[in-house]
């Protein structure tokens, strides 16, 4: 027994069981399916490889972005979650994105406080939180990034100096969490060893804190632990059935991630009558779960660099250029610069990607075994103004490619220019930013304070409760949420 049990130690899951234990007001049982890891695929900044499909800190989910295009997306099976293998991409949701919501006590003036809490921004030198935040420089400079930001300055498109400060969309370096070549995961920043990594040392403007050094006696951190699913009396729910027992808890929080949230919740009742009545699971609430969320549909742009490669400890993802493209002042797309091949001799990458789609997905269940993996049904593309605007994100990328004088790998010029061959390639190399949100969102899922509607003691903190994916990548926005809820507990 417990006073709060927390499923899920990812990029928000972290922030809150560490924020609570530190308080040392009430005991606090962290349950994680994967294990605390510390090999390079983690802790190397420049590493995507536990992002393949069949690394073993991956869930690799399998996903039908459009019929015909099935794709395994990754999310991040170990302590300290998708913060632990993403491309350590650390920018803000913009101010818009939380207009737009309208939530009451999520404004972004409610919401401010809490990013500057989660990290320090080691450049611009503002921030207190234990995440330590920079933007390529030096010998972490890719050297085709300057070719980049040169070539957006050169078409017109304004410069964005800090990504992170609410301005208007433009080109400029991208914040990551990841100082001198090594990736900080909110299990690095946010919890004591031996569950954390050391952060690396760094100096820390006045005011900004270190990392995370206490060891909370009311701390219990589980690893290769999974959750069934959630345990009730009556509408109040009083704990976890896991792979290894039962966890009674006062408040049971489910961060266990866009994906694994809502299929904790379909298991355990909570969710439409359809999809739970063809699982064989009893319904216990009726409440729209893992359906209409959004995500980020994008598409790889290969090119050619024939200088240098980047720095074996820098950042693949280094500068985006966000725009709007014509109906969407705040930037609803992005292109975002992979300095470093996927594949060794490979082509370098532009990822071209809508970031405020119409098209929305479903998450199902097919089985009452709560081992058995969800169903992704993302829809991508559904609507013309999707088409167009990807298209208009791809040509945008083509014209930075050519005013850098870069050799494009593909598509050709007689496709690029013709929308309908344009869409045909788009669907054969289609693919999804892996920063789904809203599958149990404010307003439909949780109330404001993040409680989950219809039962008592059950509350939501990850990118589930976000109503939409936001116009950024949404990484530092997770970490956010489990910051503010842990002020909400």
């Amino acid at each position: 027994m417990v006073d709060v049990v927390v499923v899920g130690a990812g990029s928000a899951g972290c922030v809150l069981a560490g924020r609570l234990a530190e308080r040392g007001d009430r005991s606090v049982c962290l349950v994680e399916a994967g294990p605390a890891s510390t090999l390079p695929d983690v802790t190397s900044a420049a590493s995507l490889a536990a992002t393949a499909p069949d690394h073993p800190l991956n869930w690799a989910y399998s996903a039908s972005l459009i019929r015909g295009r099935v794709v395994r997306v990754p999310r991040g099976r170990v302590v300290g979650g998708s913060s632990a293998i993403n491309g350590a991409y650390f920018v803000r949701a913009v101010p818009q994105d939380f207009a737009d919501w309208a939530v009451p006590g999520w404004g972004y003036a409610d919401v401010e406080p809490y990013y500057s809490r989660t990290a320090t921004d080691l450049d611009l030198g503002y921030g207190t939180g234990p995440l330590r935040v920079r933007r390529p420089a030096g010998r972490f400079l890719a050297p085709v990034t300057p070719a980049f930001l040169a070539a957006c300055e050169s078409l017109g498109h304004p410069a964005e100096p800090d990504k992170n400060a609410g301005g208007p969309p433009g080109w400029g370096l991208v914040p990551s969490n990841a100082a001198e070549g090594v990736r900080i995961s909110t299990a690095t920043a946010f919890l004591p060893a031996p569950w954390g990594a050391a952060v690396p040392p760094t100096s820390v403007p006045p005011g900004g804190s270190g990392p995370s050094t206490t060891h909370p006696r009311g701390l219990d951190v589980r690893v290769g632990v999974r959750a069934l699913r959630v345990l009730f009396e009556g509408s109040r729910a009083v704990g976890v059935e896991t792979t290894a027992g039962v966890v009674r808890a006062d408040t049971v929080v489910l961060a266990a991630g866009a994906v694994g949230t809502p299929h904790l919740l379909l298991h355990s009742g909570i969710g439409p009558a359809a999809v739970l009545r063809t699982a064989g699971v009893p319904q216990r609430v009726e409440l729209p779960v893992g359906q209409g969320w959004s995500d980020h549909p994008s598409v790889y742009l290969p090119f050619r660099w024939p200088g240098p490669p980047p720095d074996p400890d820098a950042v693949a993802g280094q500068a985006a250029l966000n725009l709007d493209s014509g109906s969407d002042p705040a930037g609803d797309l992005e292109i975002l610069l992979f300095a470093r091949p996927f594949t060794p001799d490979g082509p370098v990458h532009l990822m071209c990607a809508l970031q405020r789609p119409e098209s929305r997905g479903d998450l199902t269940i097919t089985s009452a075994d709560p081992l058995a993996p969800p169903r992704l049904d993302y829809r991508y593309l559904r609507t013309e103004a999707d088409r167009r605007r990807l298209r208009a994100a791809i040509r945008t990328a083509a014209d930075v490619l050519r005013a850098a004088g870069l050799e494009r790998d593909g598509p050709e010029g007689f496709v690029l220019g013709n929308d309908r061959r344009l869409d045909g390639w788009i669907q054969q190399v289609l693919t999804t930013s892996v920063h789904l949100c809203g599958s149990a969102a404010l307003g439909r899922v949780v109330d404001p304070d993040l409680r989950v509607l219809g039962v008592d003691g059950l509350r939501v903190a990850d990118t589930s409760v976000l109503p939409v994916a936001p116009r950024r990548g949404p990484a530092a926005t997770a970490v956010m949420i489990g910051e503010r809820a842990a002020a909400l507990l």
